[in-house]
């Protein structure tokens, strides 16, 4: 039998789209622009996310956010994260941290606060916010593929939600890394791996059965 997911009951996590992601001014745009052109992600997110509205499916944004004290008291910081601090990727209060226009929140969304490392649960209300609108299924979709996509899928499992991982609404800066989390790490860690047209018809929208 086919999933079919409850709009009442799914919630779709929009993971990171953000300026300095997907804008062509923004700060990570030259090194990942060509996987978010080759996957054509600004366009496959718009439809996605006309497509959950729609039906009824309750969007959370969940984004990354960096400020001079993120990681005070953290002995041992990733390079990565070290590196993000030093250029103000993501730097709350300016423009890259802010939402991509075509992608911007509406009524009725629900912003969650800003995650620090690849796992949005950490240090987040996020978890409080699945709960508090008795979500069962956790439909992600974002950036990138192999970090917080994947690891925020894999605590969204631990925590004991339905997961499903979209295939062709995420990007990553290598090609052989996206490769990797959709061949090998989303069948792991998620009980669906599927499309956006995959989803997107297998919702049954409010006031439907």
């Amino acid at each position: 039998m086919s999933m079919s997911y409850l709009a009442g009951s799914t919630a779709l996590l929009l993971v990171d789209v953000l300026n300095d992601f997907l804008d062509e001014k923004g700060k990570l745009a030259d090194s990942i622009g060509p996987m978010v052109e080759k996957t054509n992600l600004r366009s496959q997110l718009q439809r996605l996310l006309e497509g959950a509205r729609k039906a009824g499916v309750k969007v959370f944004y969940v984004p990354h956010g960096f400020h001079e004290h993120s990681f005070d008291g953290v002995k041992h910081v990733l390079p990565r994260w070290q590196l993000a601090l030093q250029n103000k990727v993501f730097w709350i209060g300016e423009w890259g941290a802010e939402f991509y226009e075509p992608l911007r929140p509406v009524e009725g969304d629900v912003v969650i606060s800003r995650h620090r490392s690849f796992n949005a649960f950490e240090g987040t209300d996020l978890h409080e916010q699945l709960r508090a609108a008795k979500v069962e299924n956790v439909v992600l979709a974002g950036l990138t593929s192999n970090t917080c996509i994947q690891v925020t899928g894999t605590q969204a499992l631990e925590s004991g939600f339905h997961v499903t991982y979209l295939t062709d609404a995420v990007a990553e800066f290598d090609e052989a890394v996206h490769k990797v989390a959709l061949e090998v790490s989303y069948p792991a860690f998620g009980h669906e791996v599927s499309t956006v047209n995959g989803f997107l018809s297998a919702i049954v929208a409010i006031g439907k059965k």
